[in-house]
């Protein structure tokens, strides 16, 4: 892996992501995540409509670890990062922080895993993916 920097997706949260008490909803955290994994992939040329129609494989959440630190709250502006701890053959492993400002509010390892999407069964993923990945982080 390389010292580059990581993915920054900047968003702002809605009424929508909040709960009865006024902070973002822990399952919605999750859903941040997911949103920025999709633009990072974007940016790095690999639009996952395109990749599935392309390749005929998805990615899909195998496991993931959050840690909880502080709330978010109503119109926040939040940066949700991406970064790659590991890199296999078939899967790889993000690292992603929900930050306001200087404030971290929650961090994950989240797991993902290549599937043929017509066999649900995991595969290699496409060599150029992968060499992007090995330089992305």
């Amino acid at each position: 892996m390389t010292d580059a920097r990581p993915f920054r997706l900047a968003l702002r949260v809605y009424y929508e992501d909040t709960d009865a008490a006024g902070v973002v909803y822990y399952a919605n955290y999750l859903k941040f995540m997911e949103r920025a994994r999709t633009e990072w992939l974007e940016q790095l040329g690999f639009p996952l409509g395109e990749f599935q129609r392309e390749h005929g494989i998805v990615f899909v959440v195998h496991r993931c670890e959050i840690d909880y630190r502080q709330p978010a709250r109503l119109n926040d502006t939040l940066e949700v990062t991406v970064e790659i701890a590991k890199s296999g053959a078939s899967q790889f492993i993000a690292r992603q922080d929900v930050r306001r400002g200087e404030s971290l509010l929650a961090n994950a390892r989240v797991t993902l895993a290549c599937i043929d999407a017509a066999r649900w069964r995991p595969v290699r993923m496409p060599a150029a993916l992968v060499t992007r990945l090995e330089n992305s982080g």
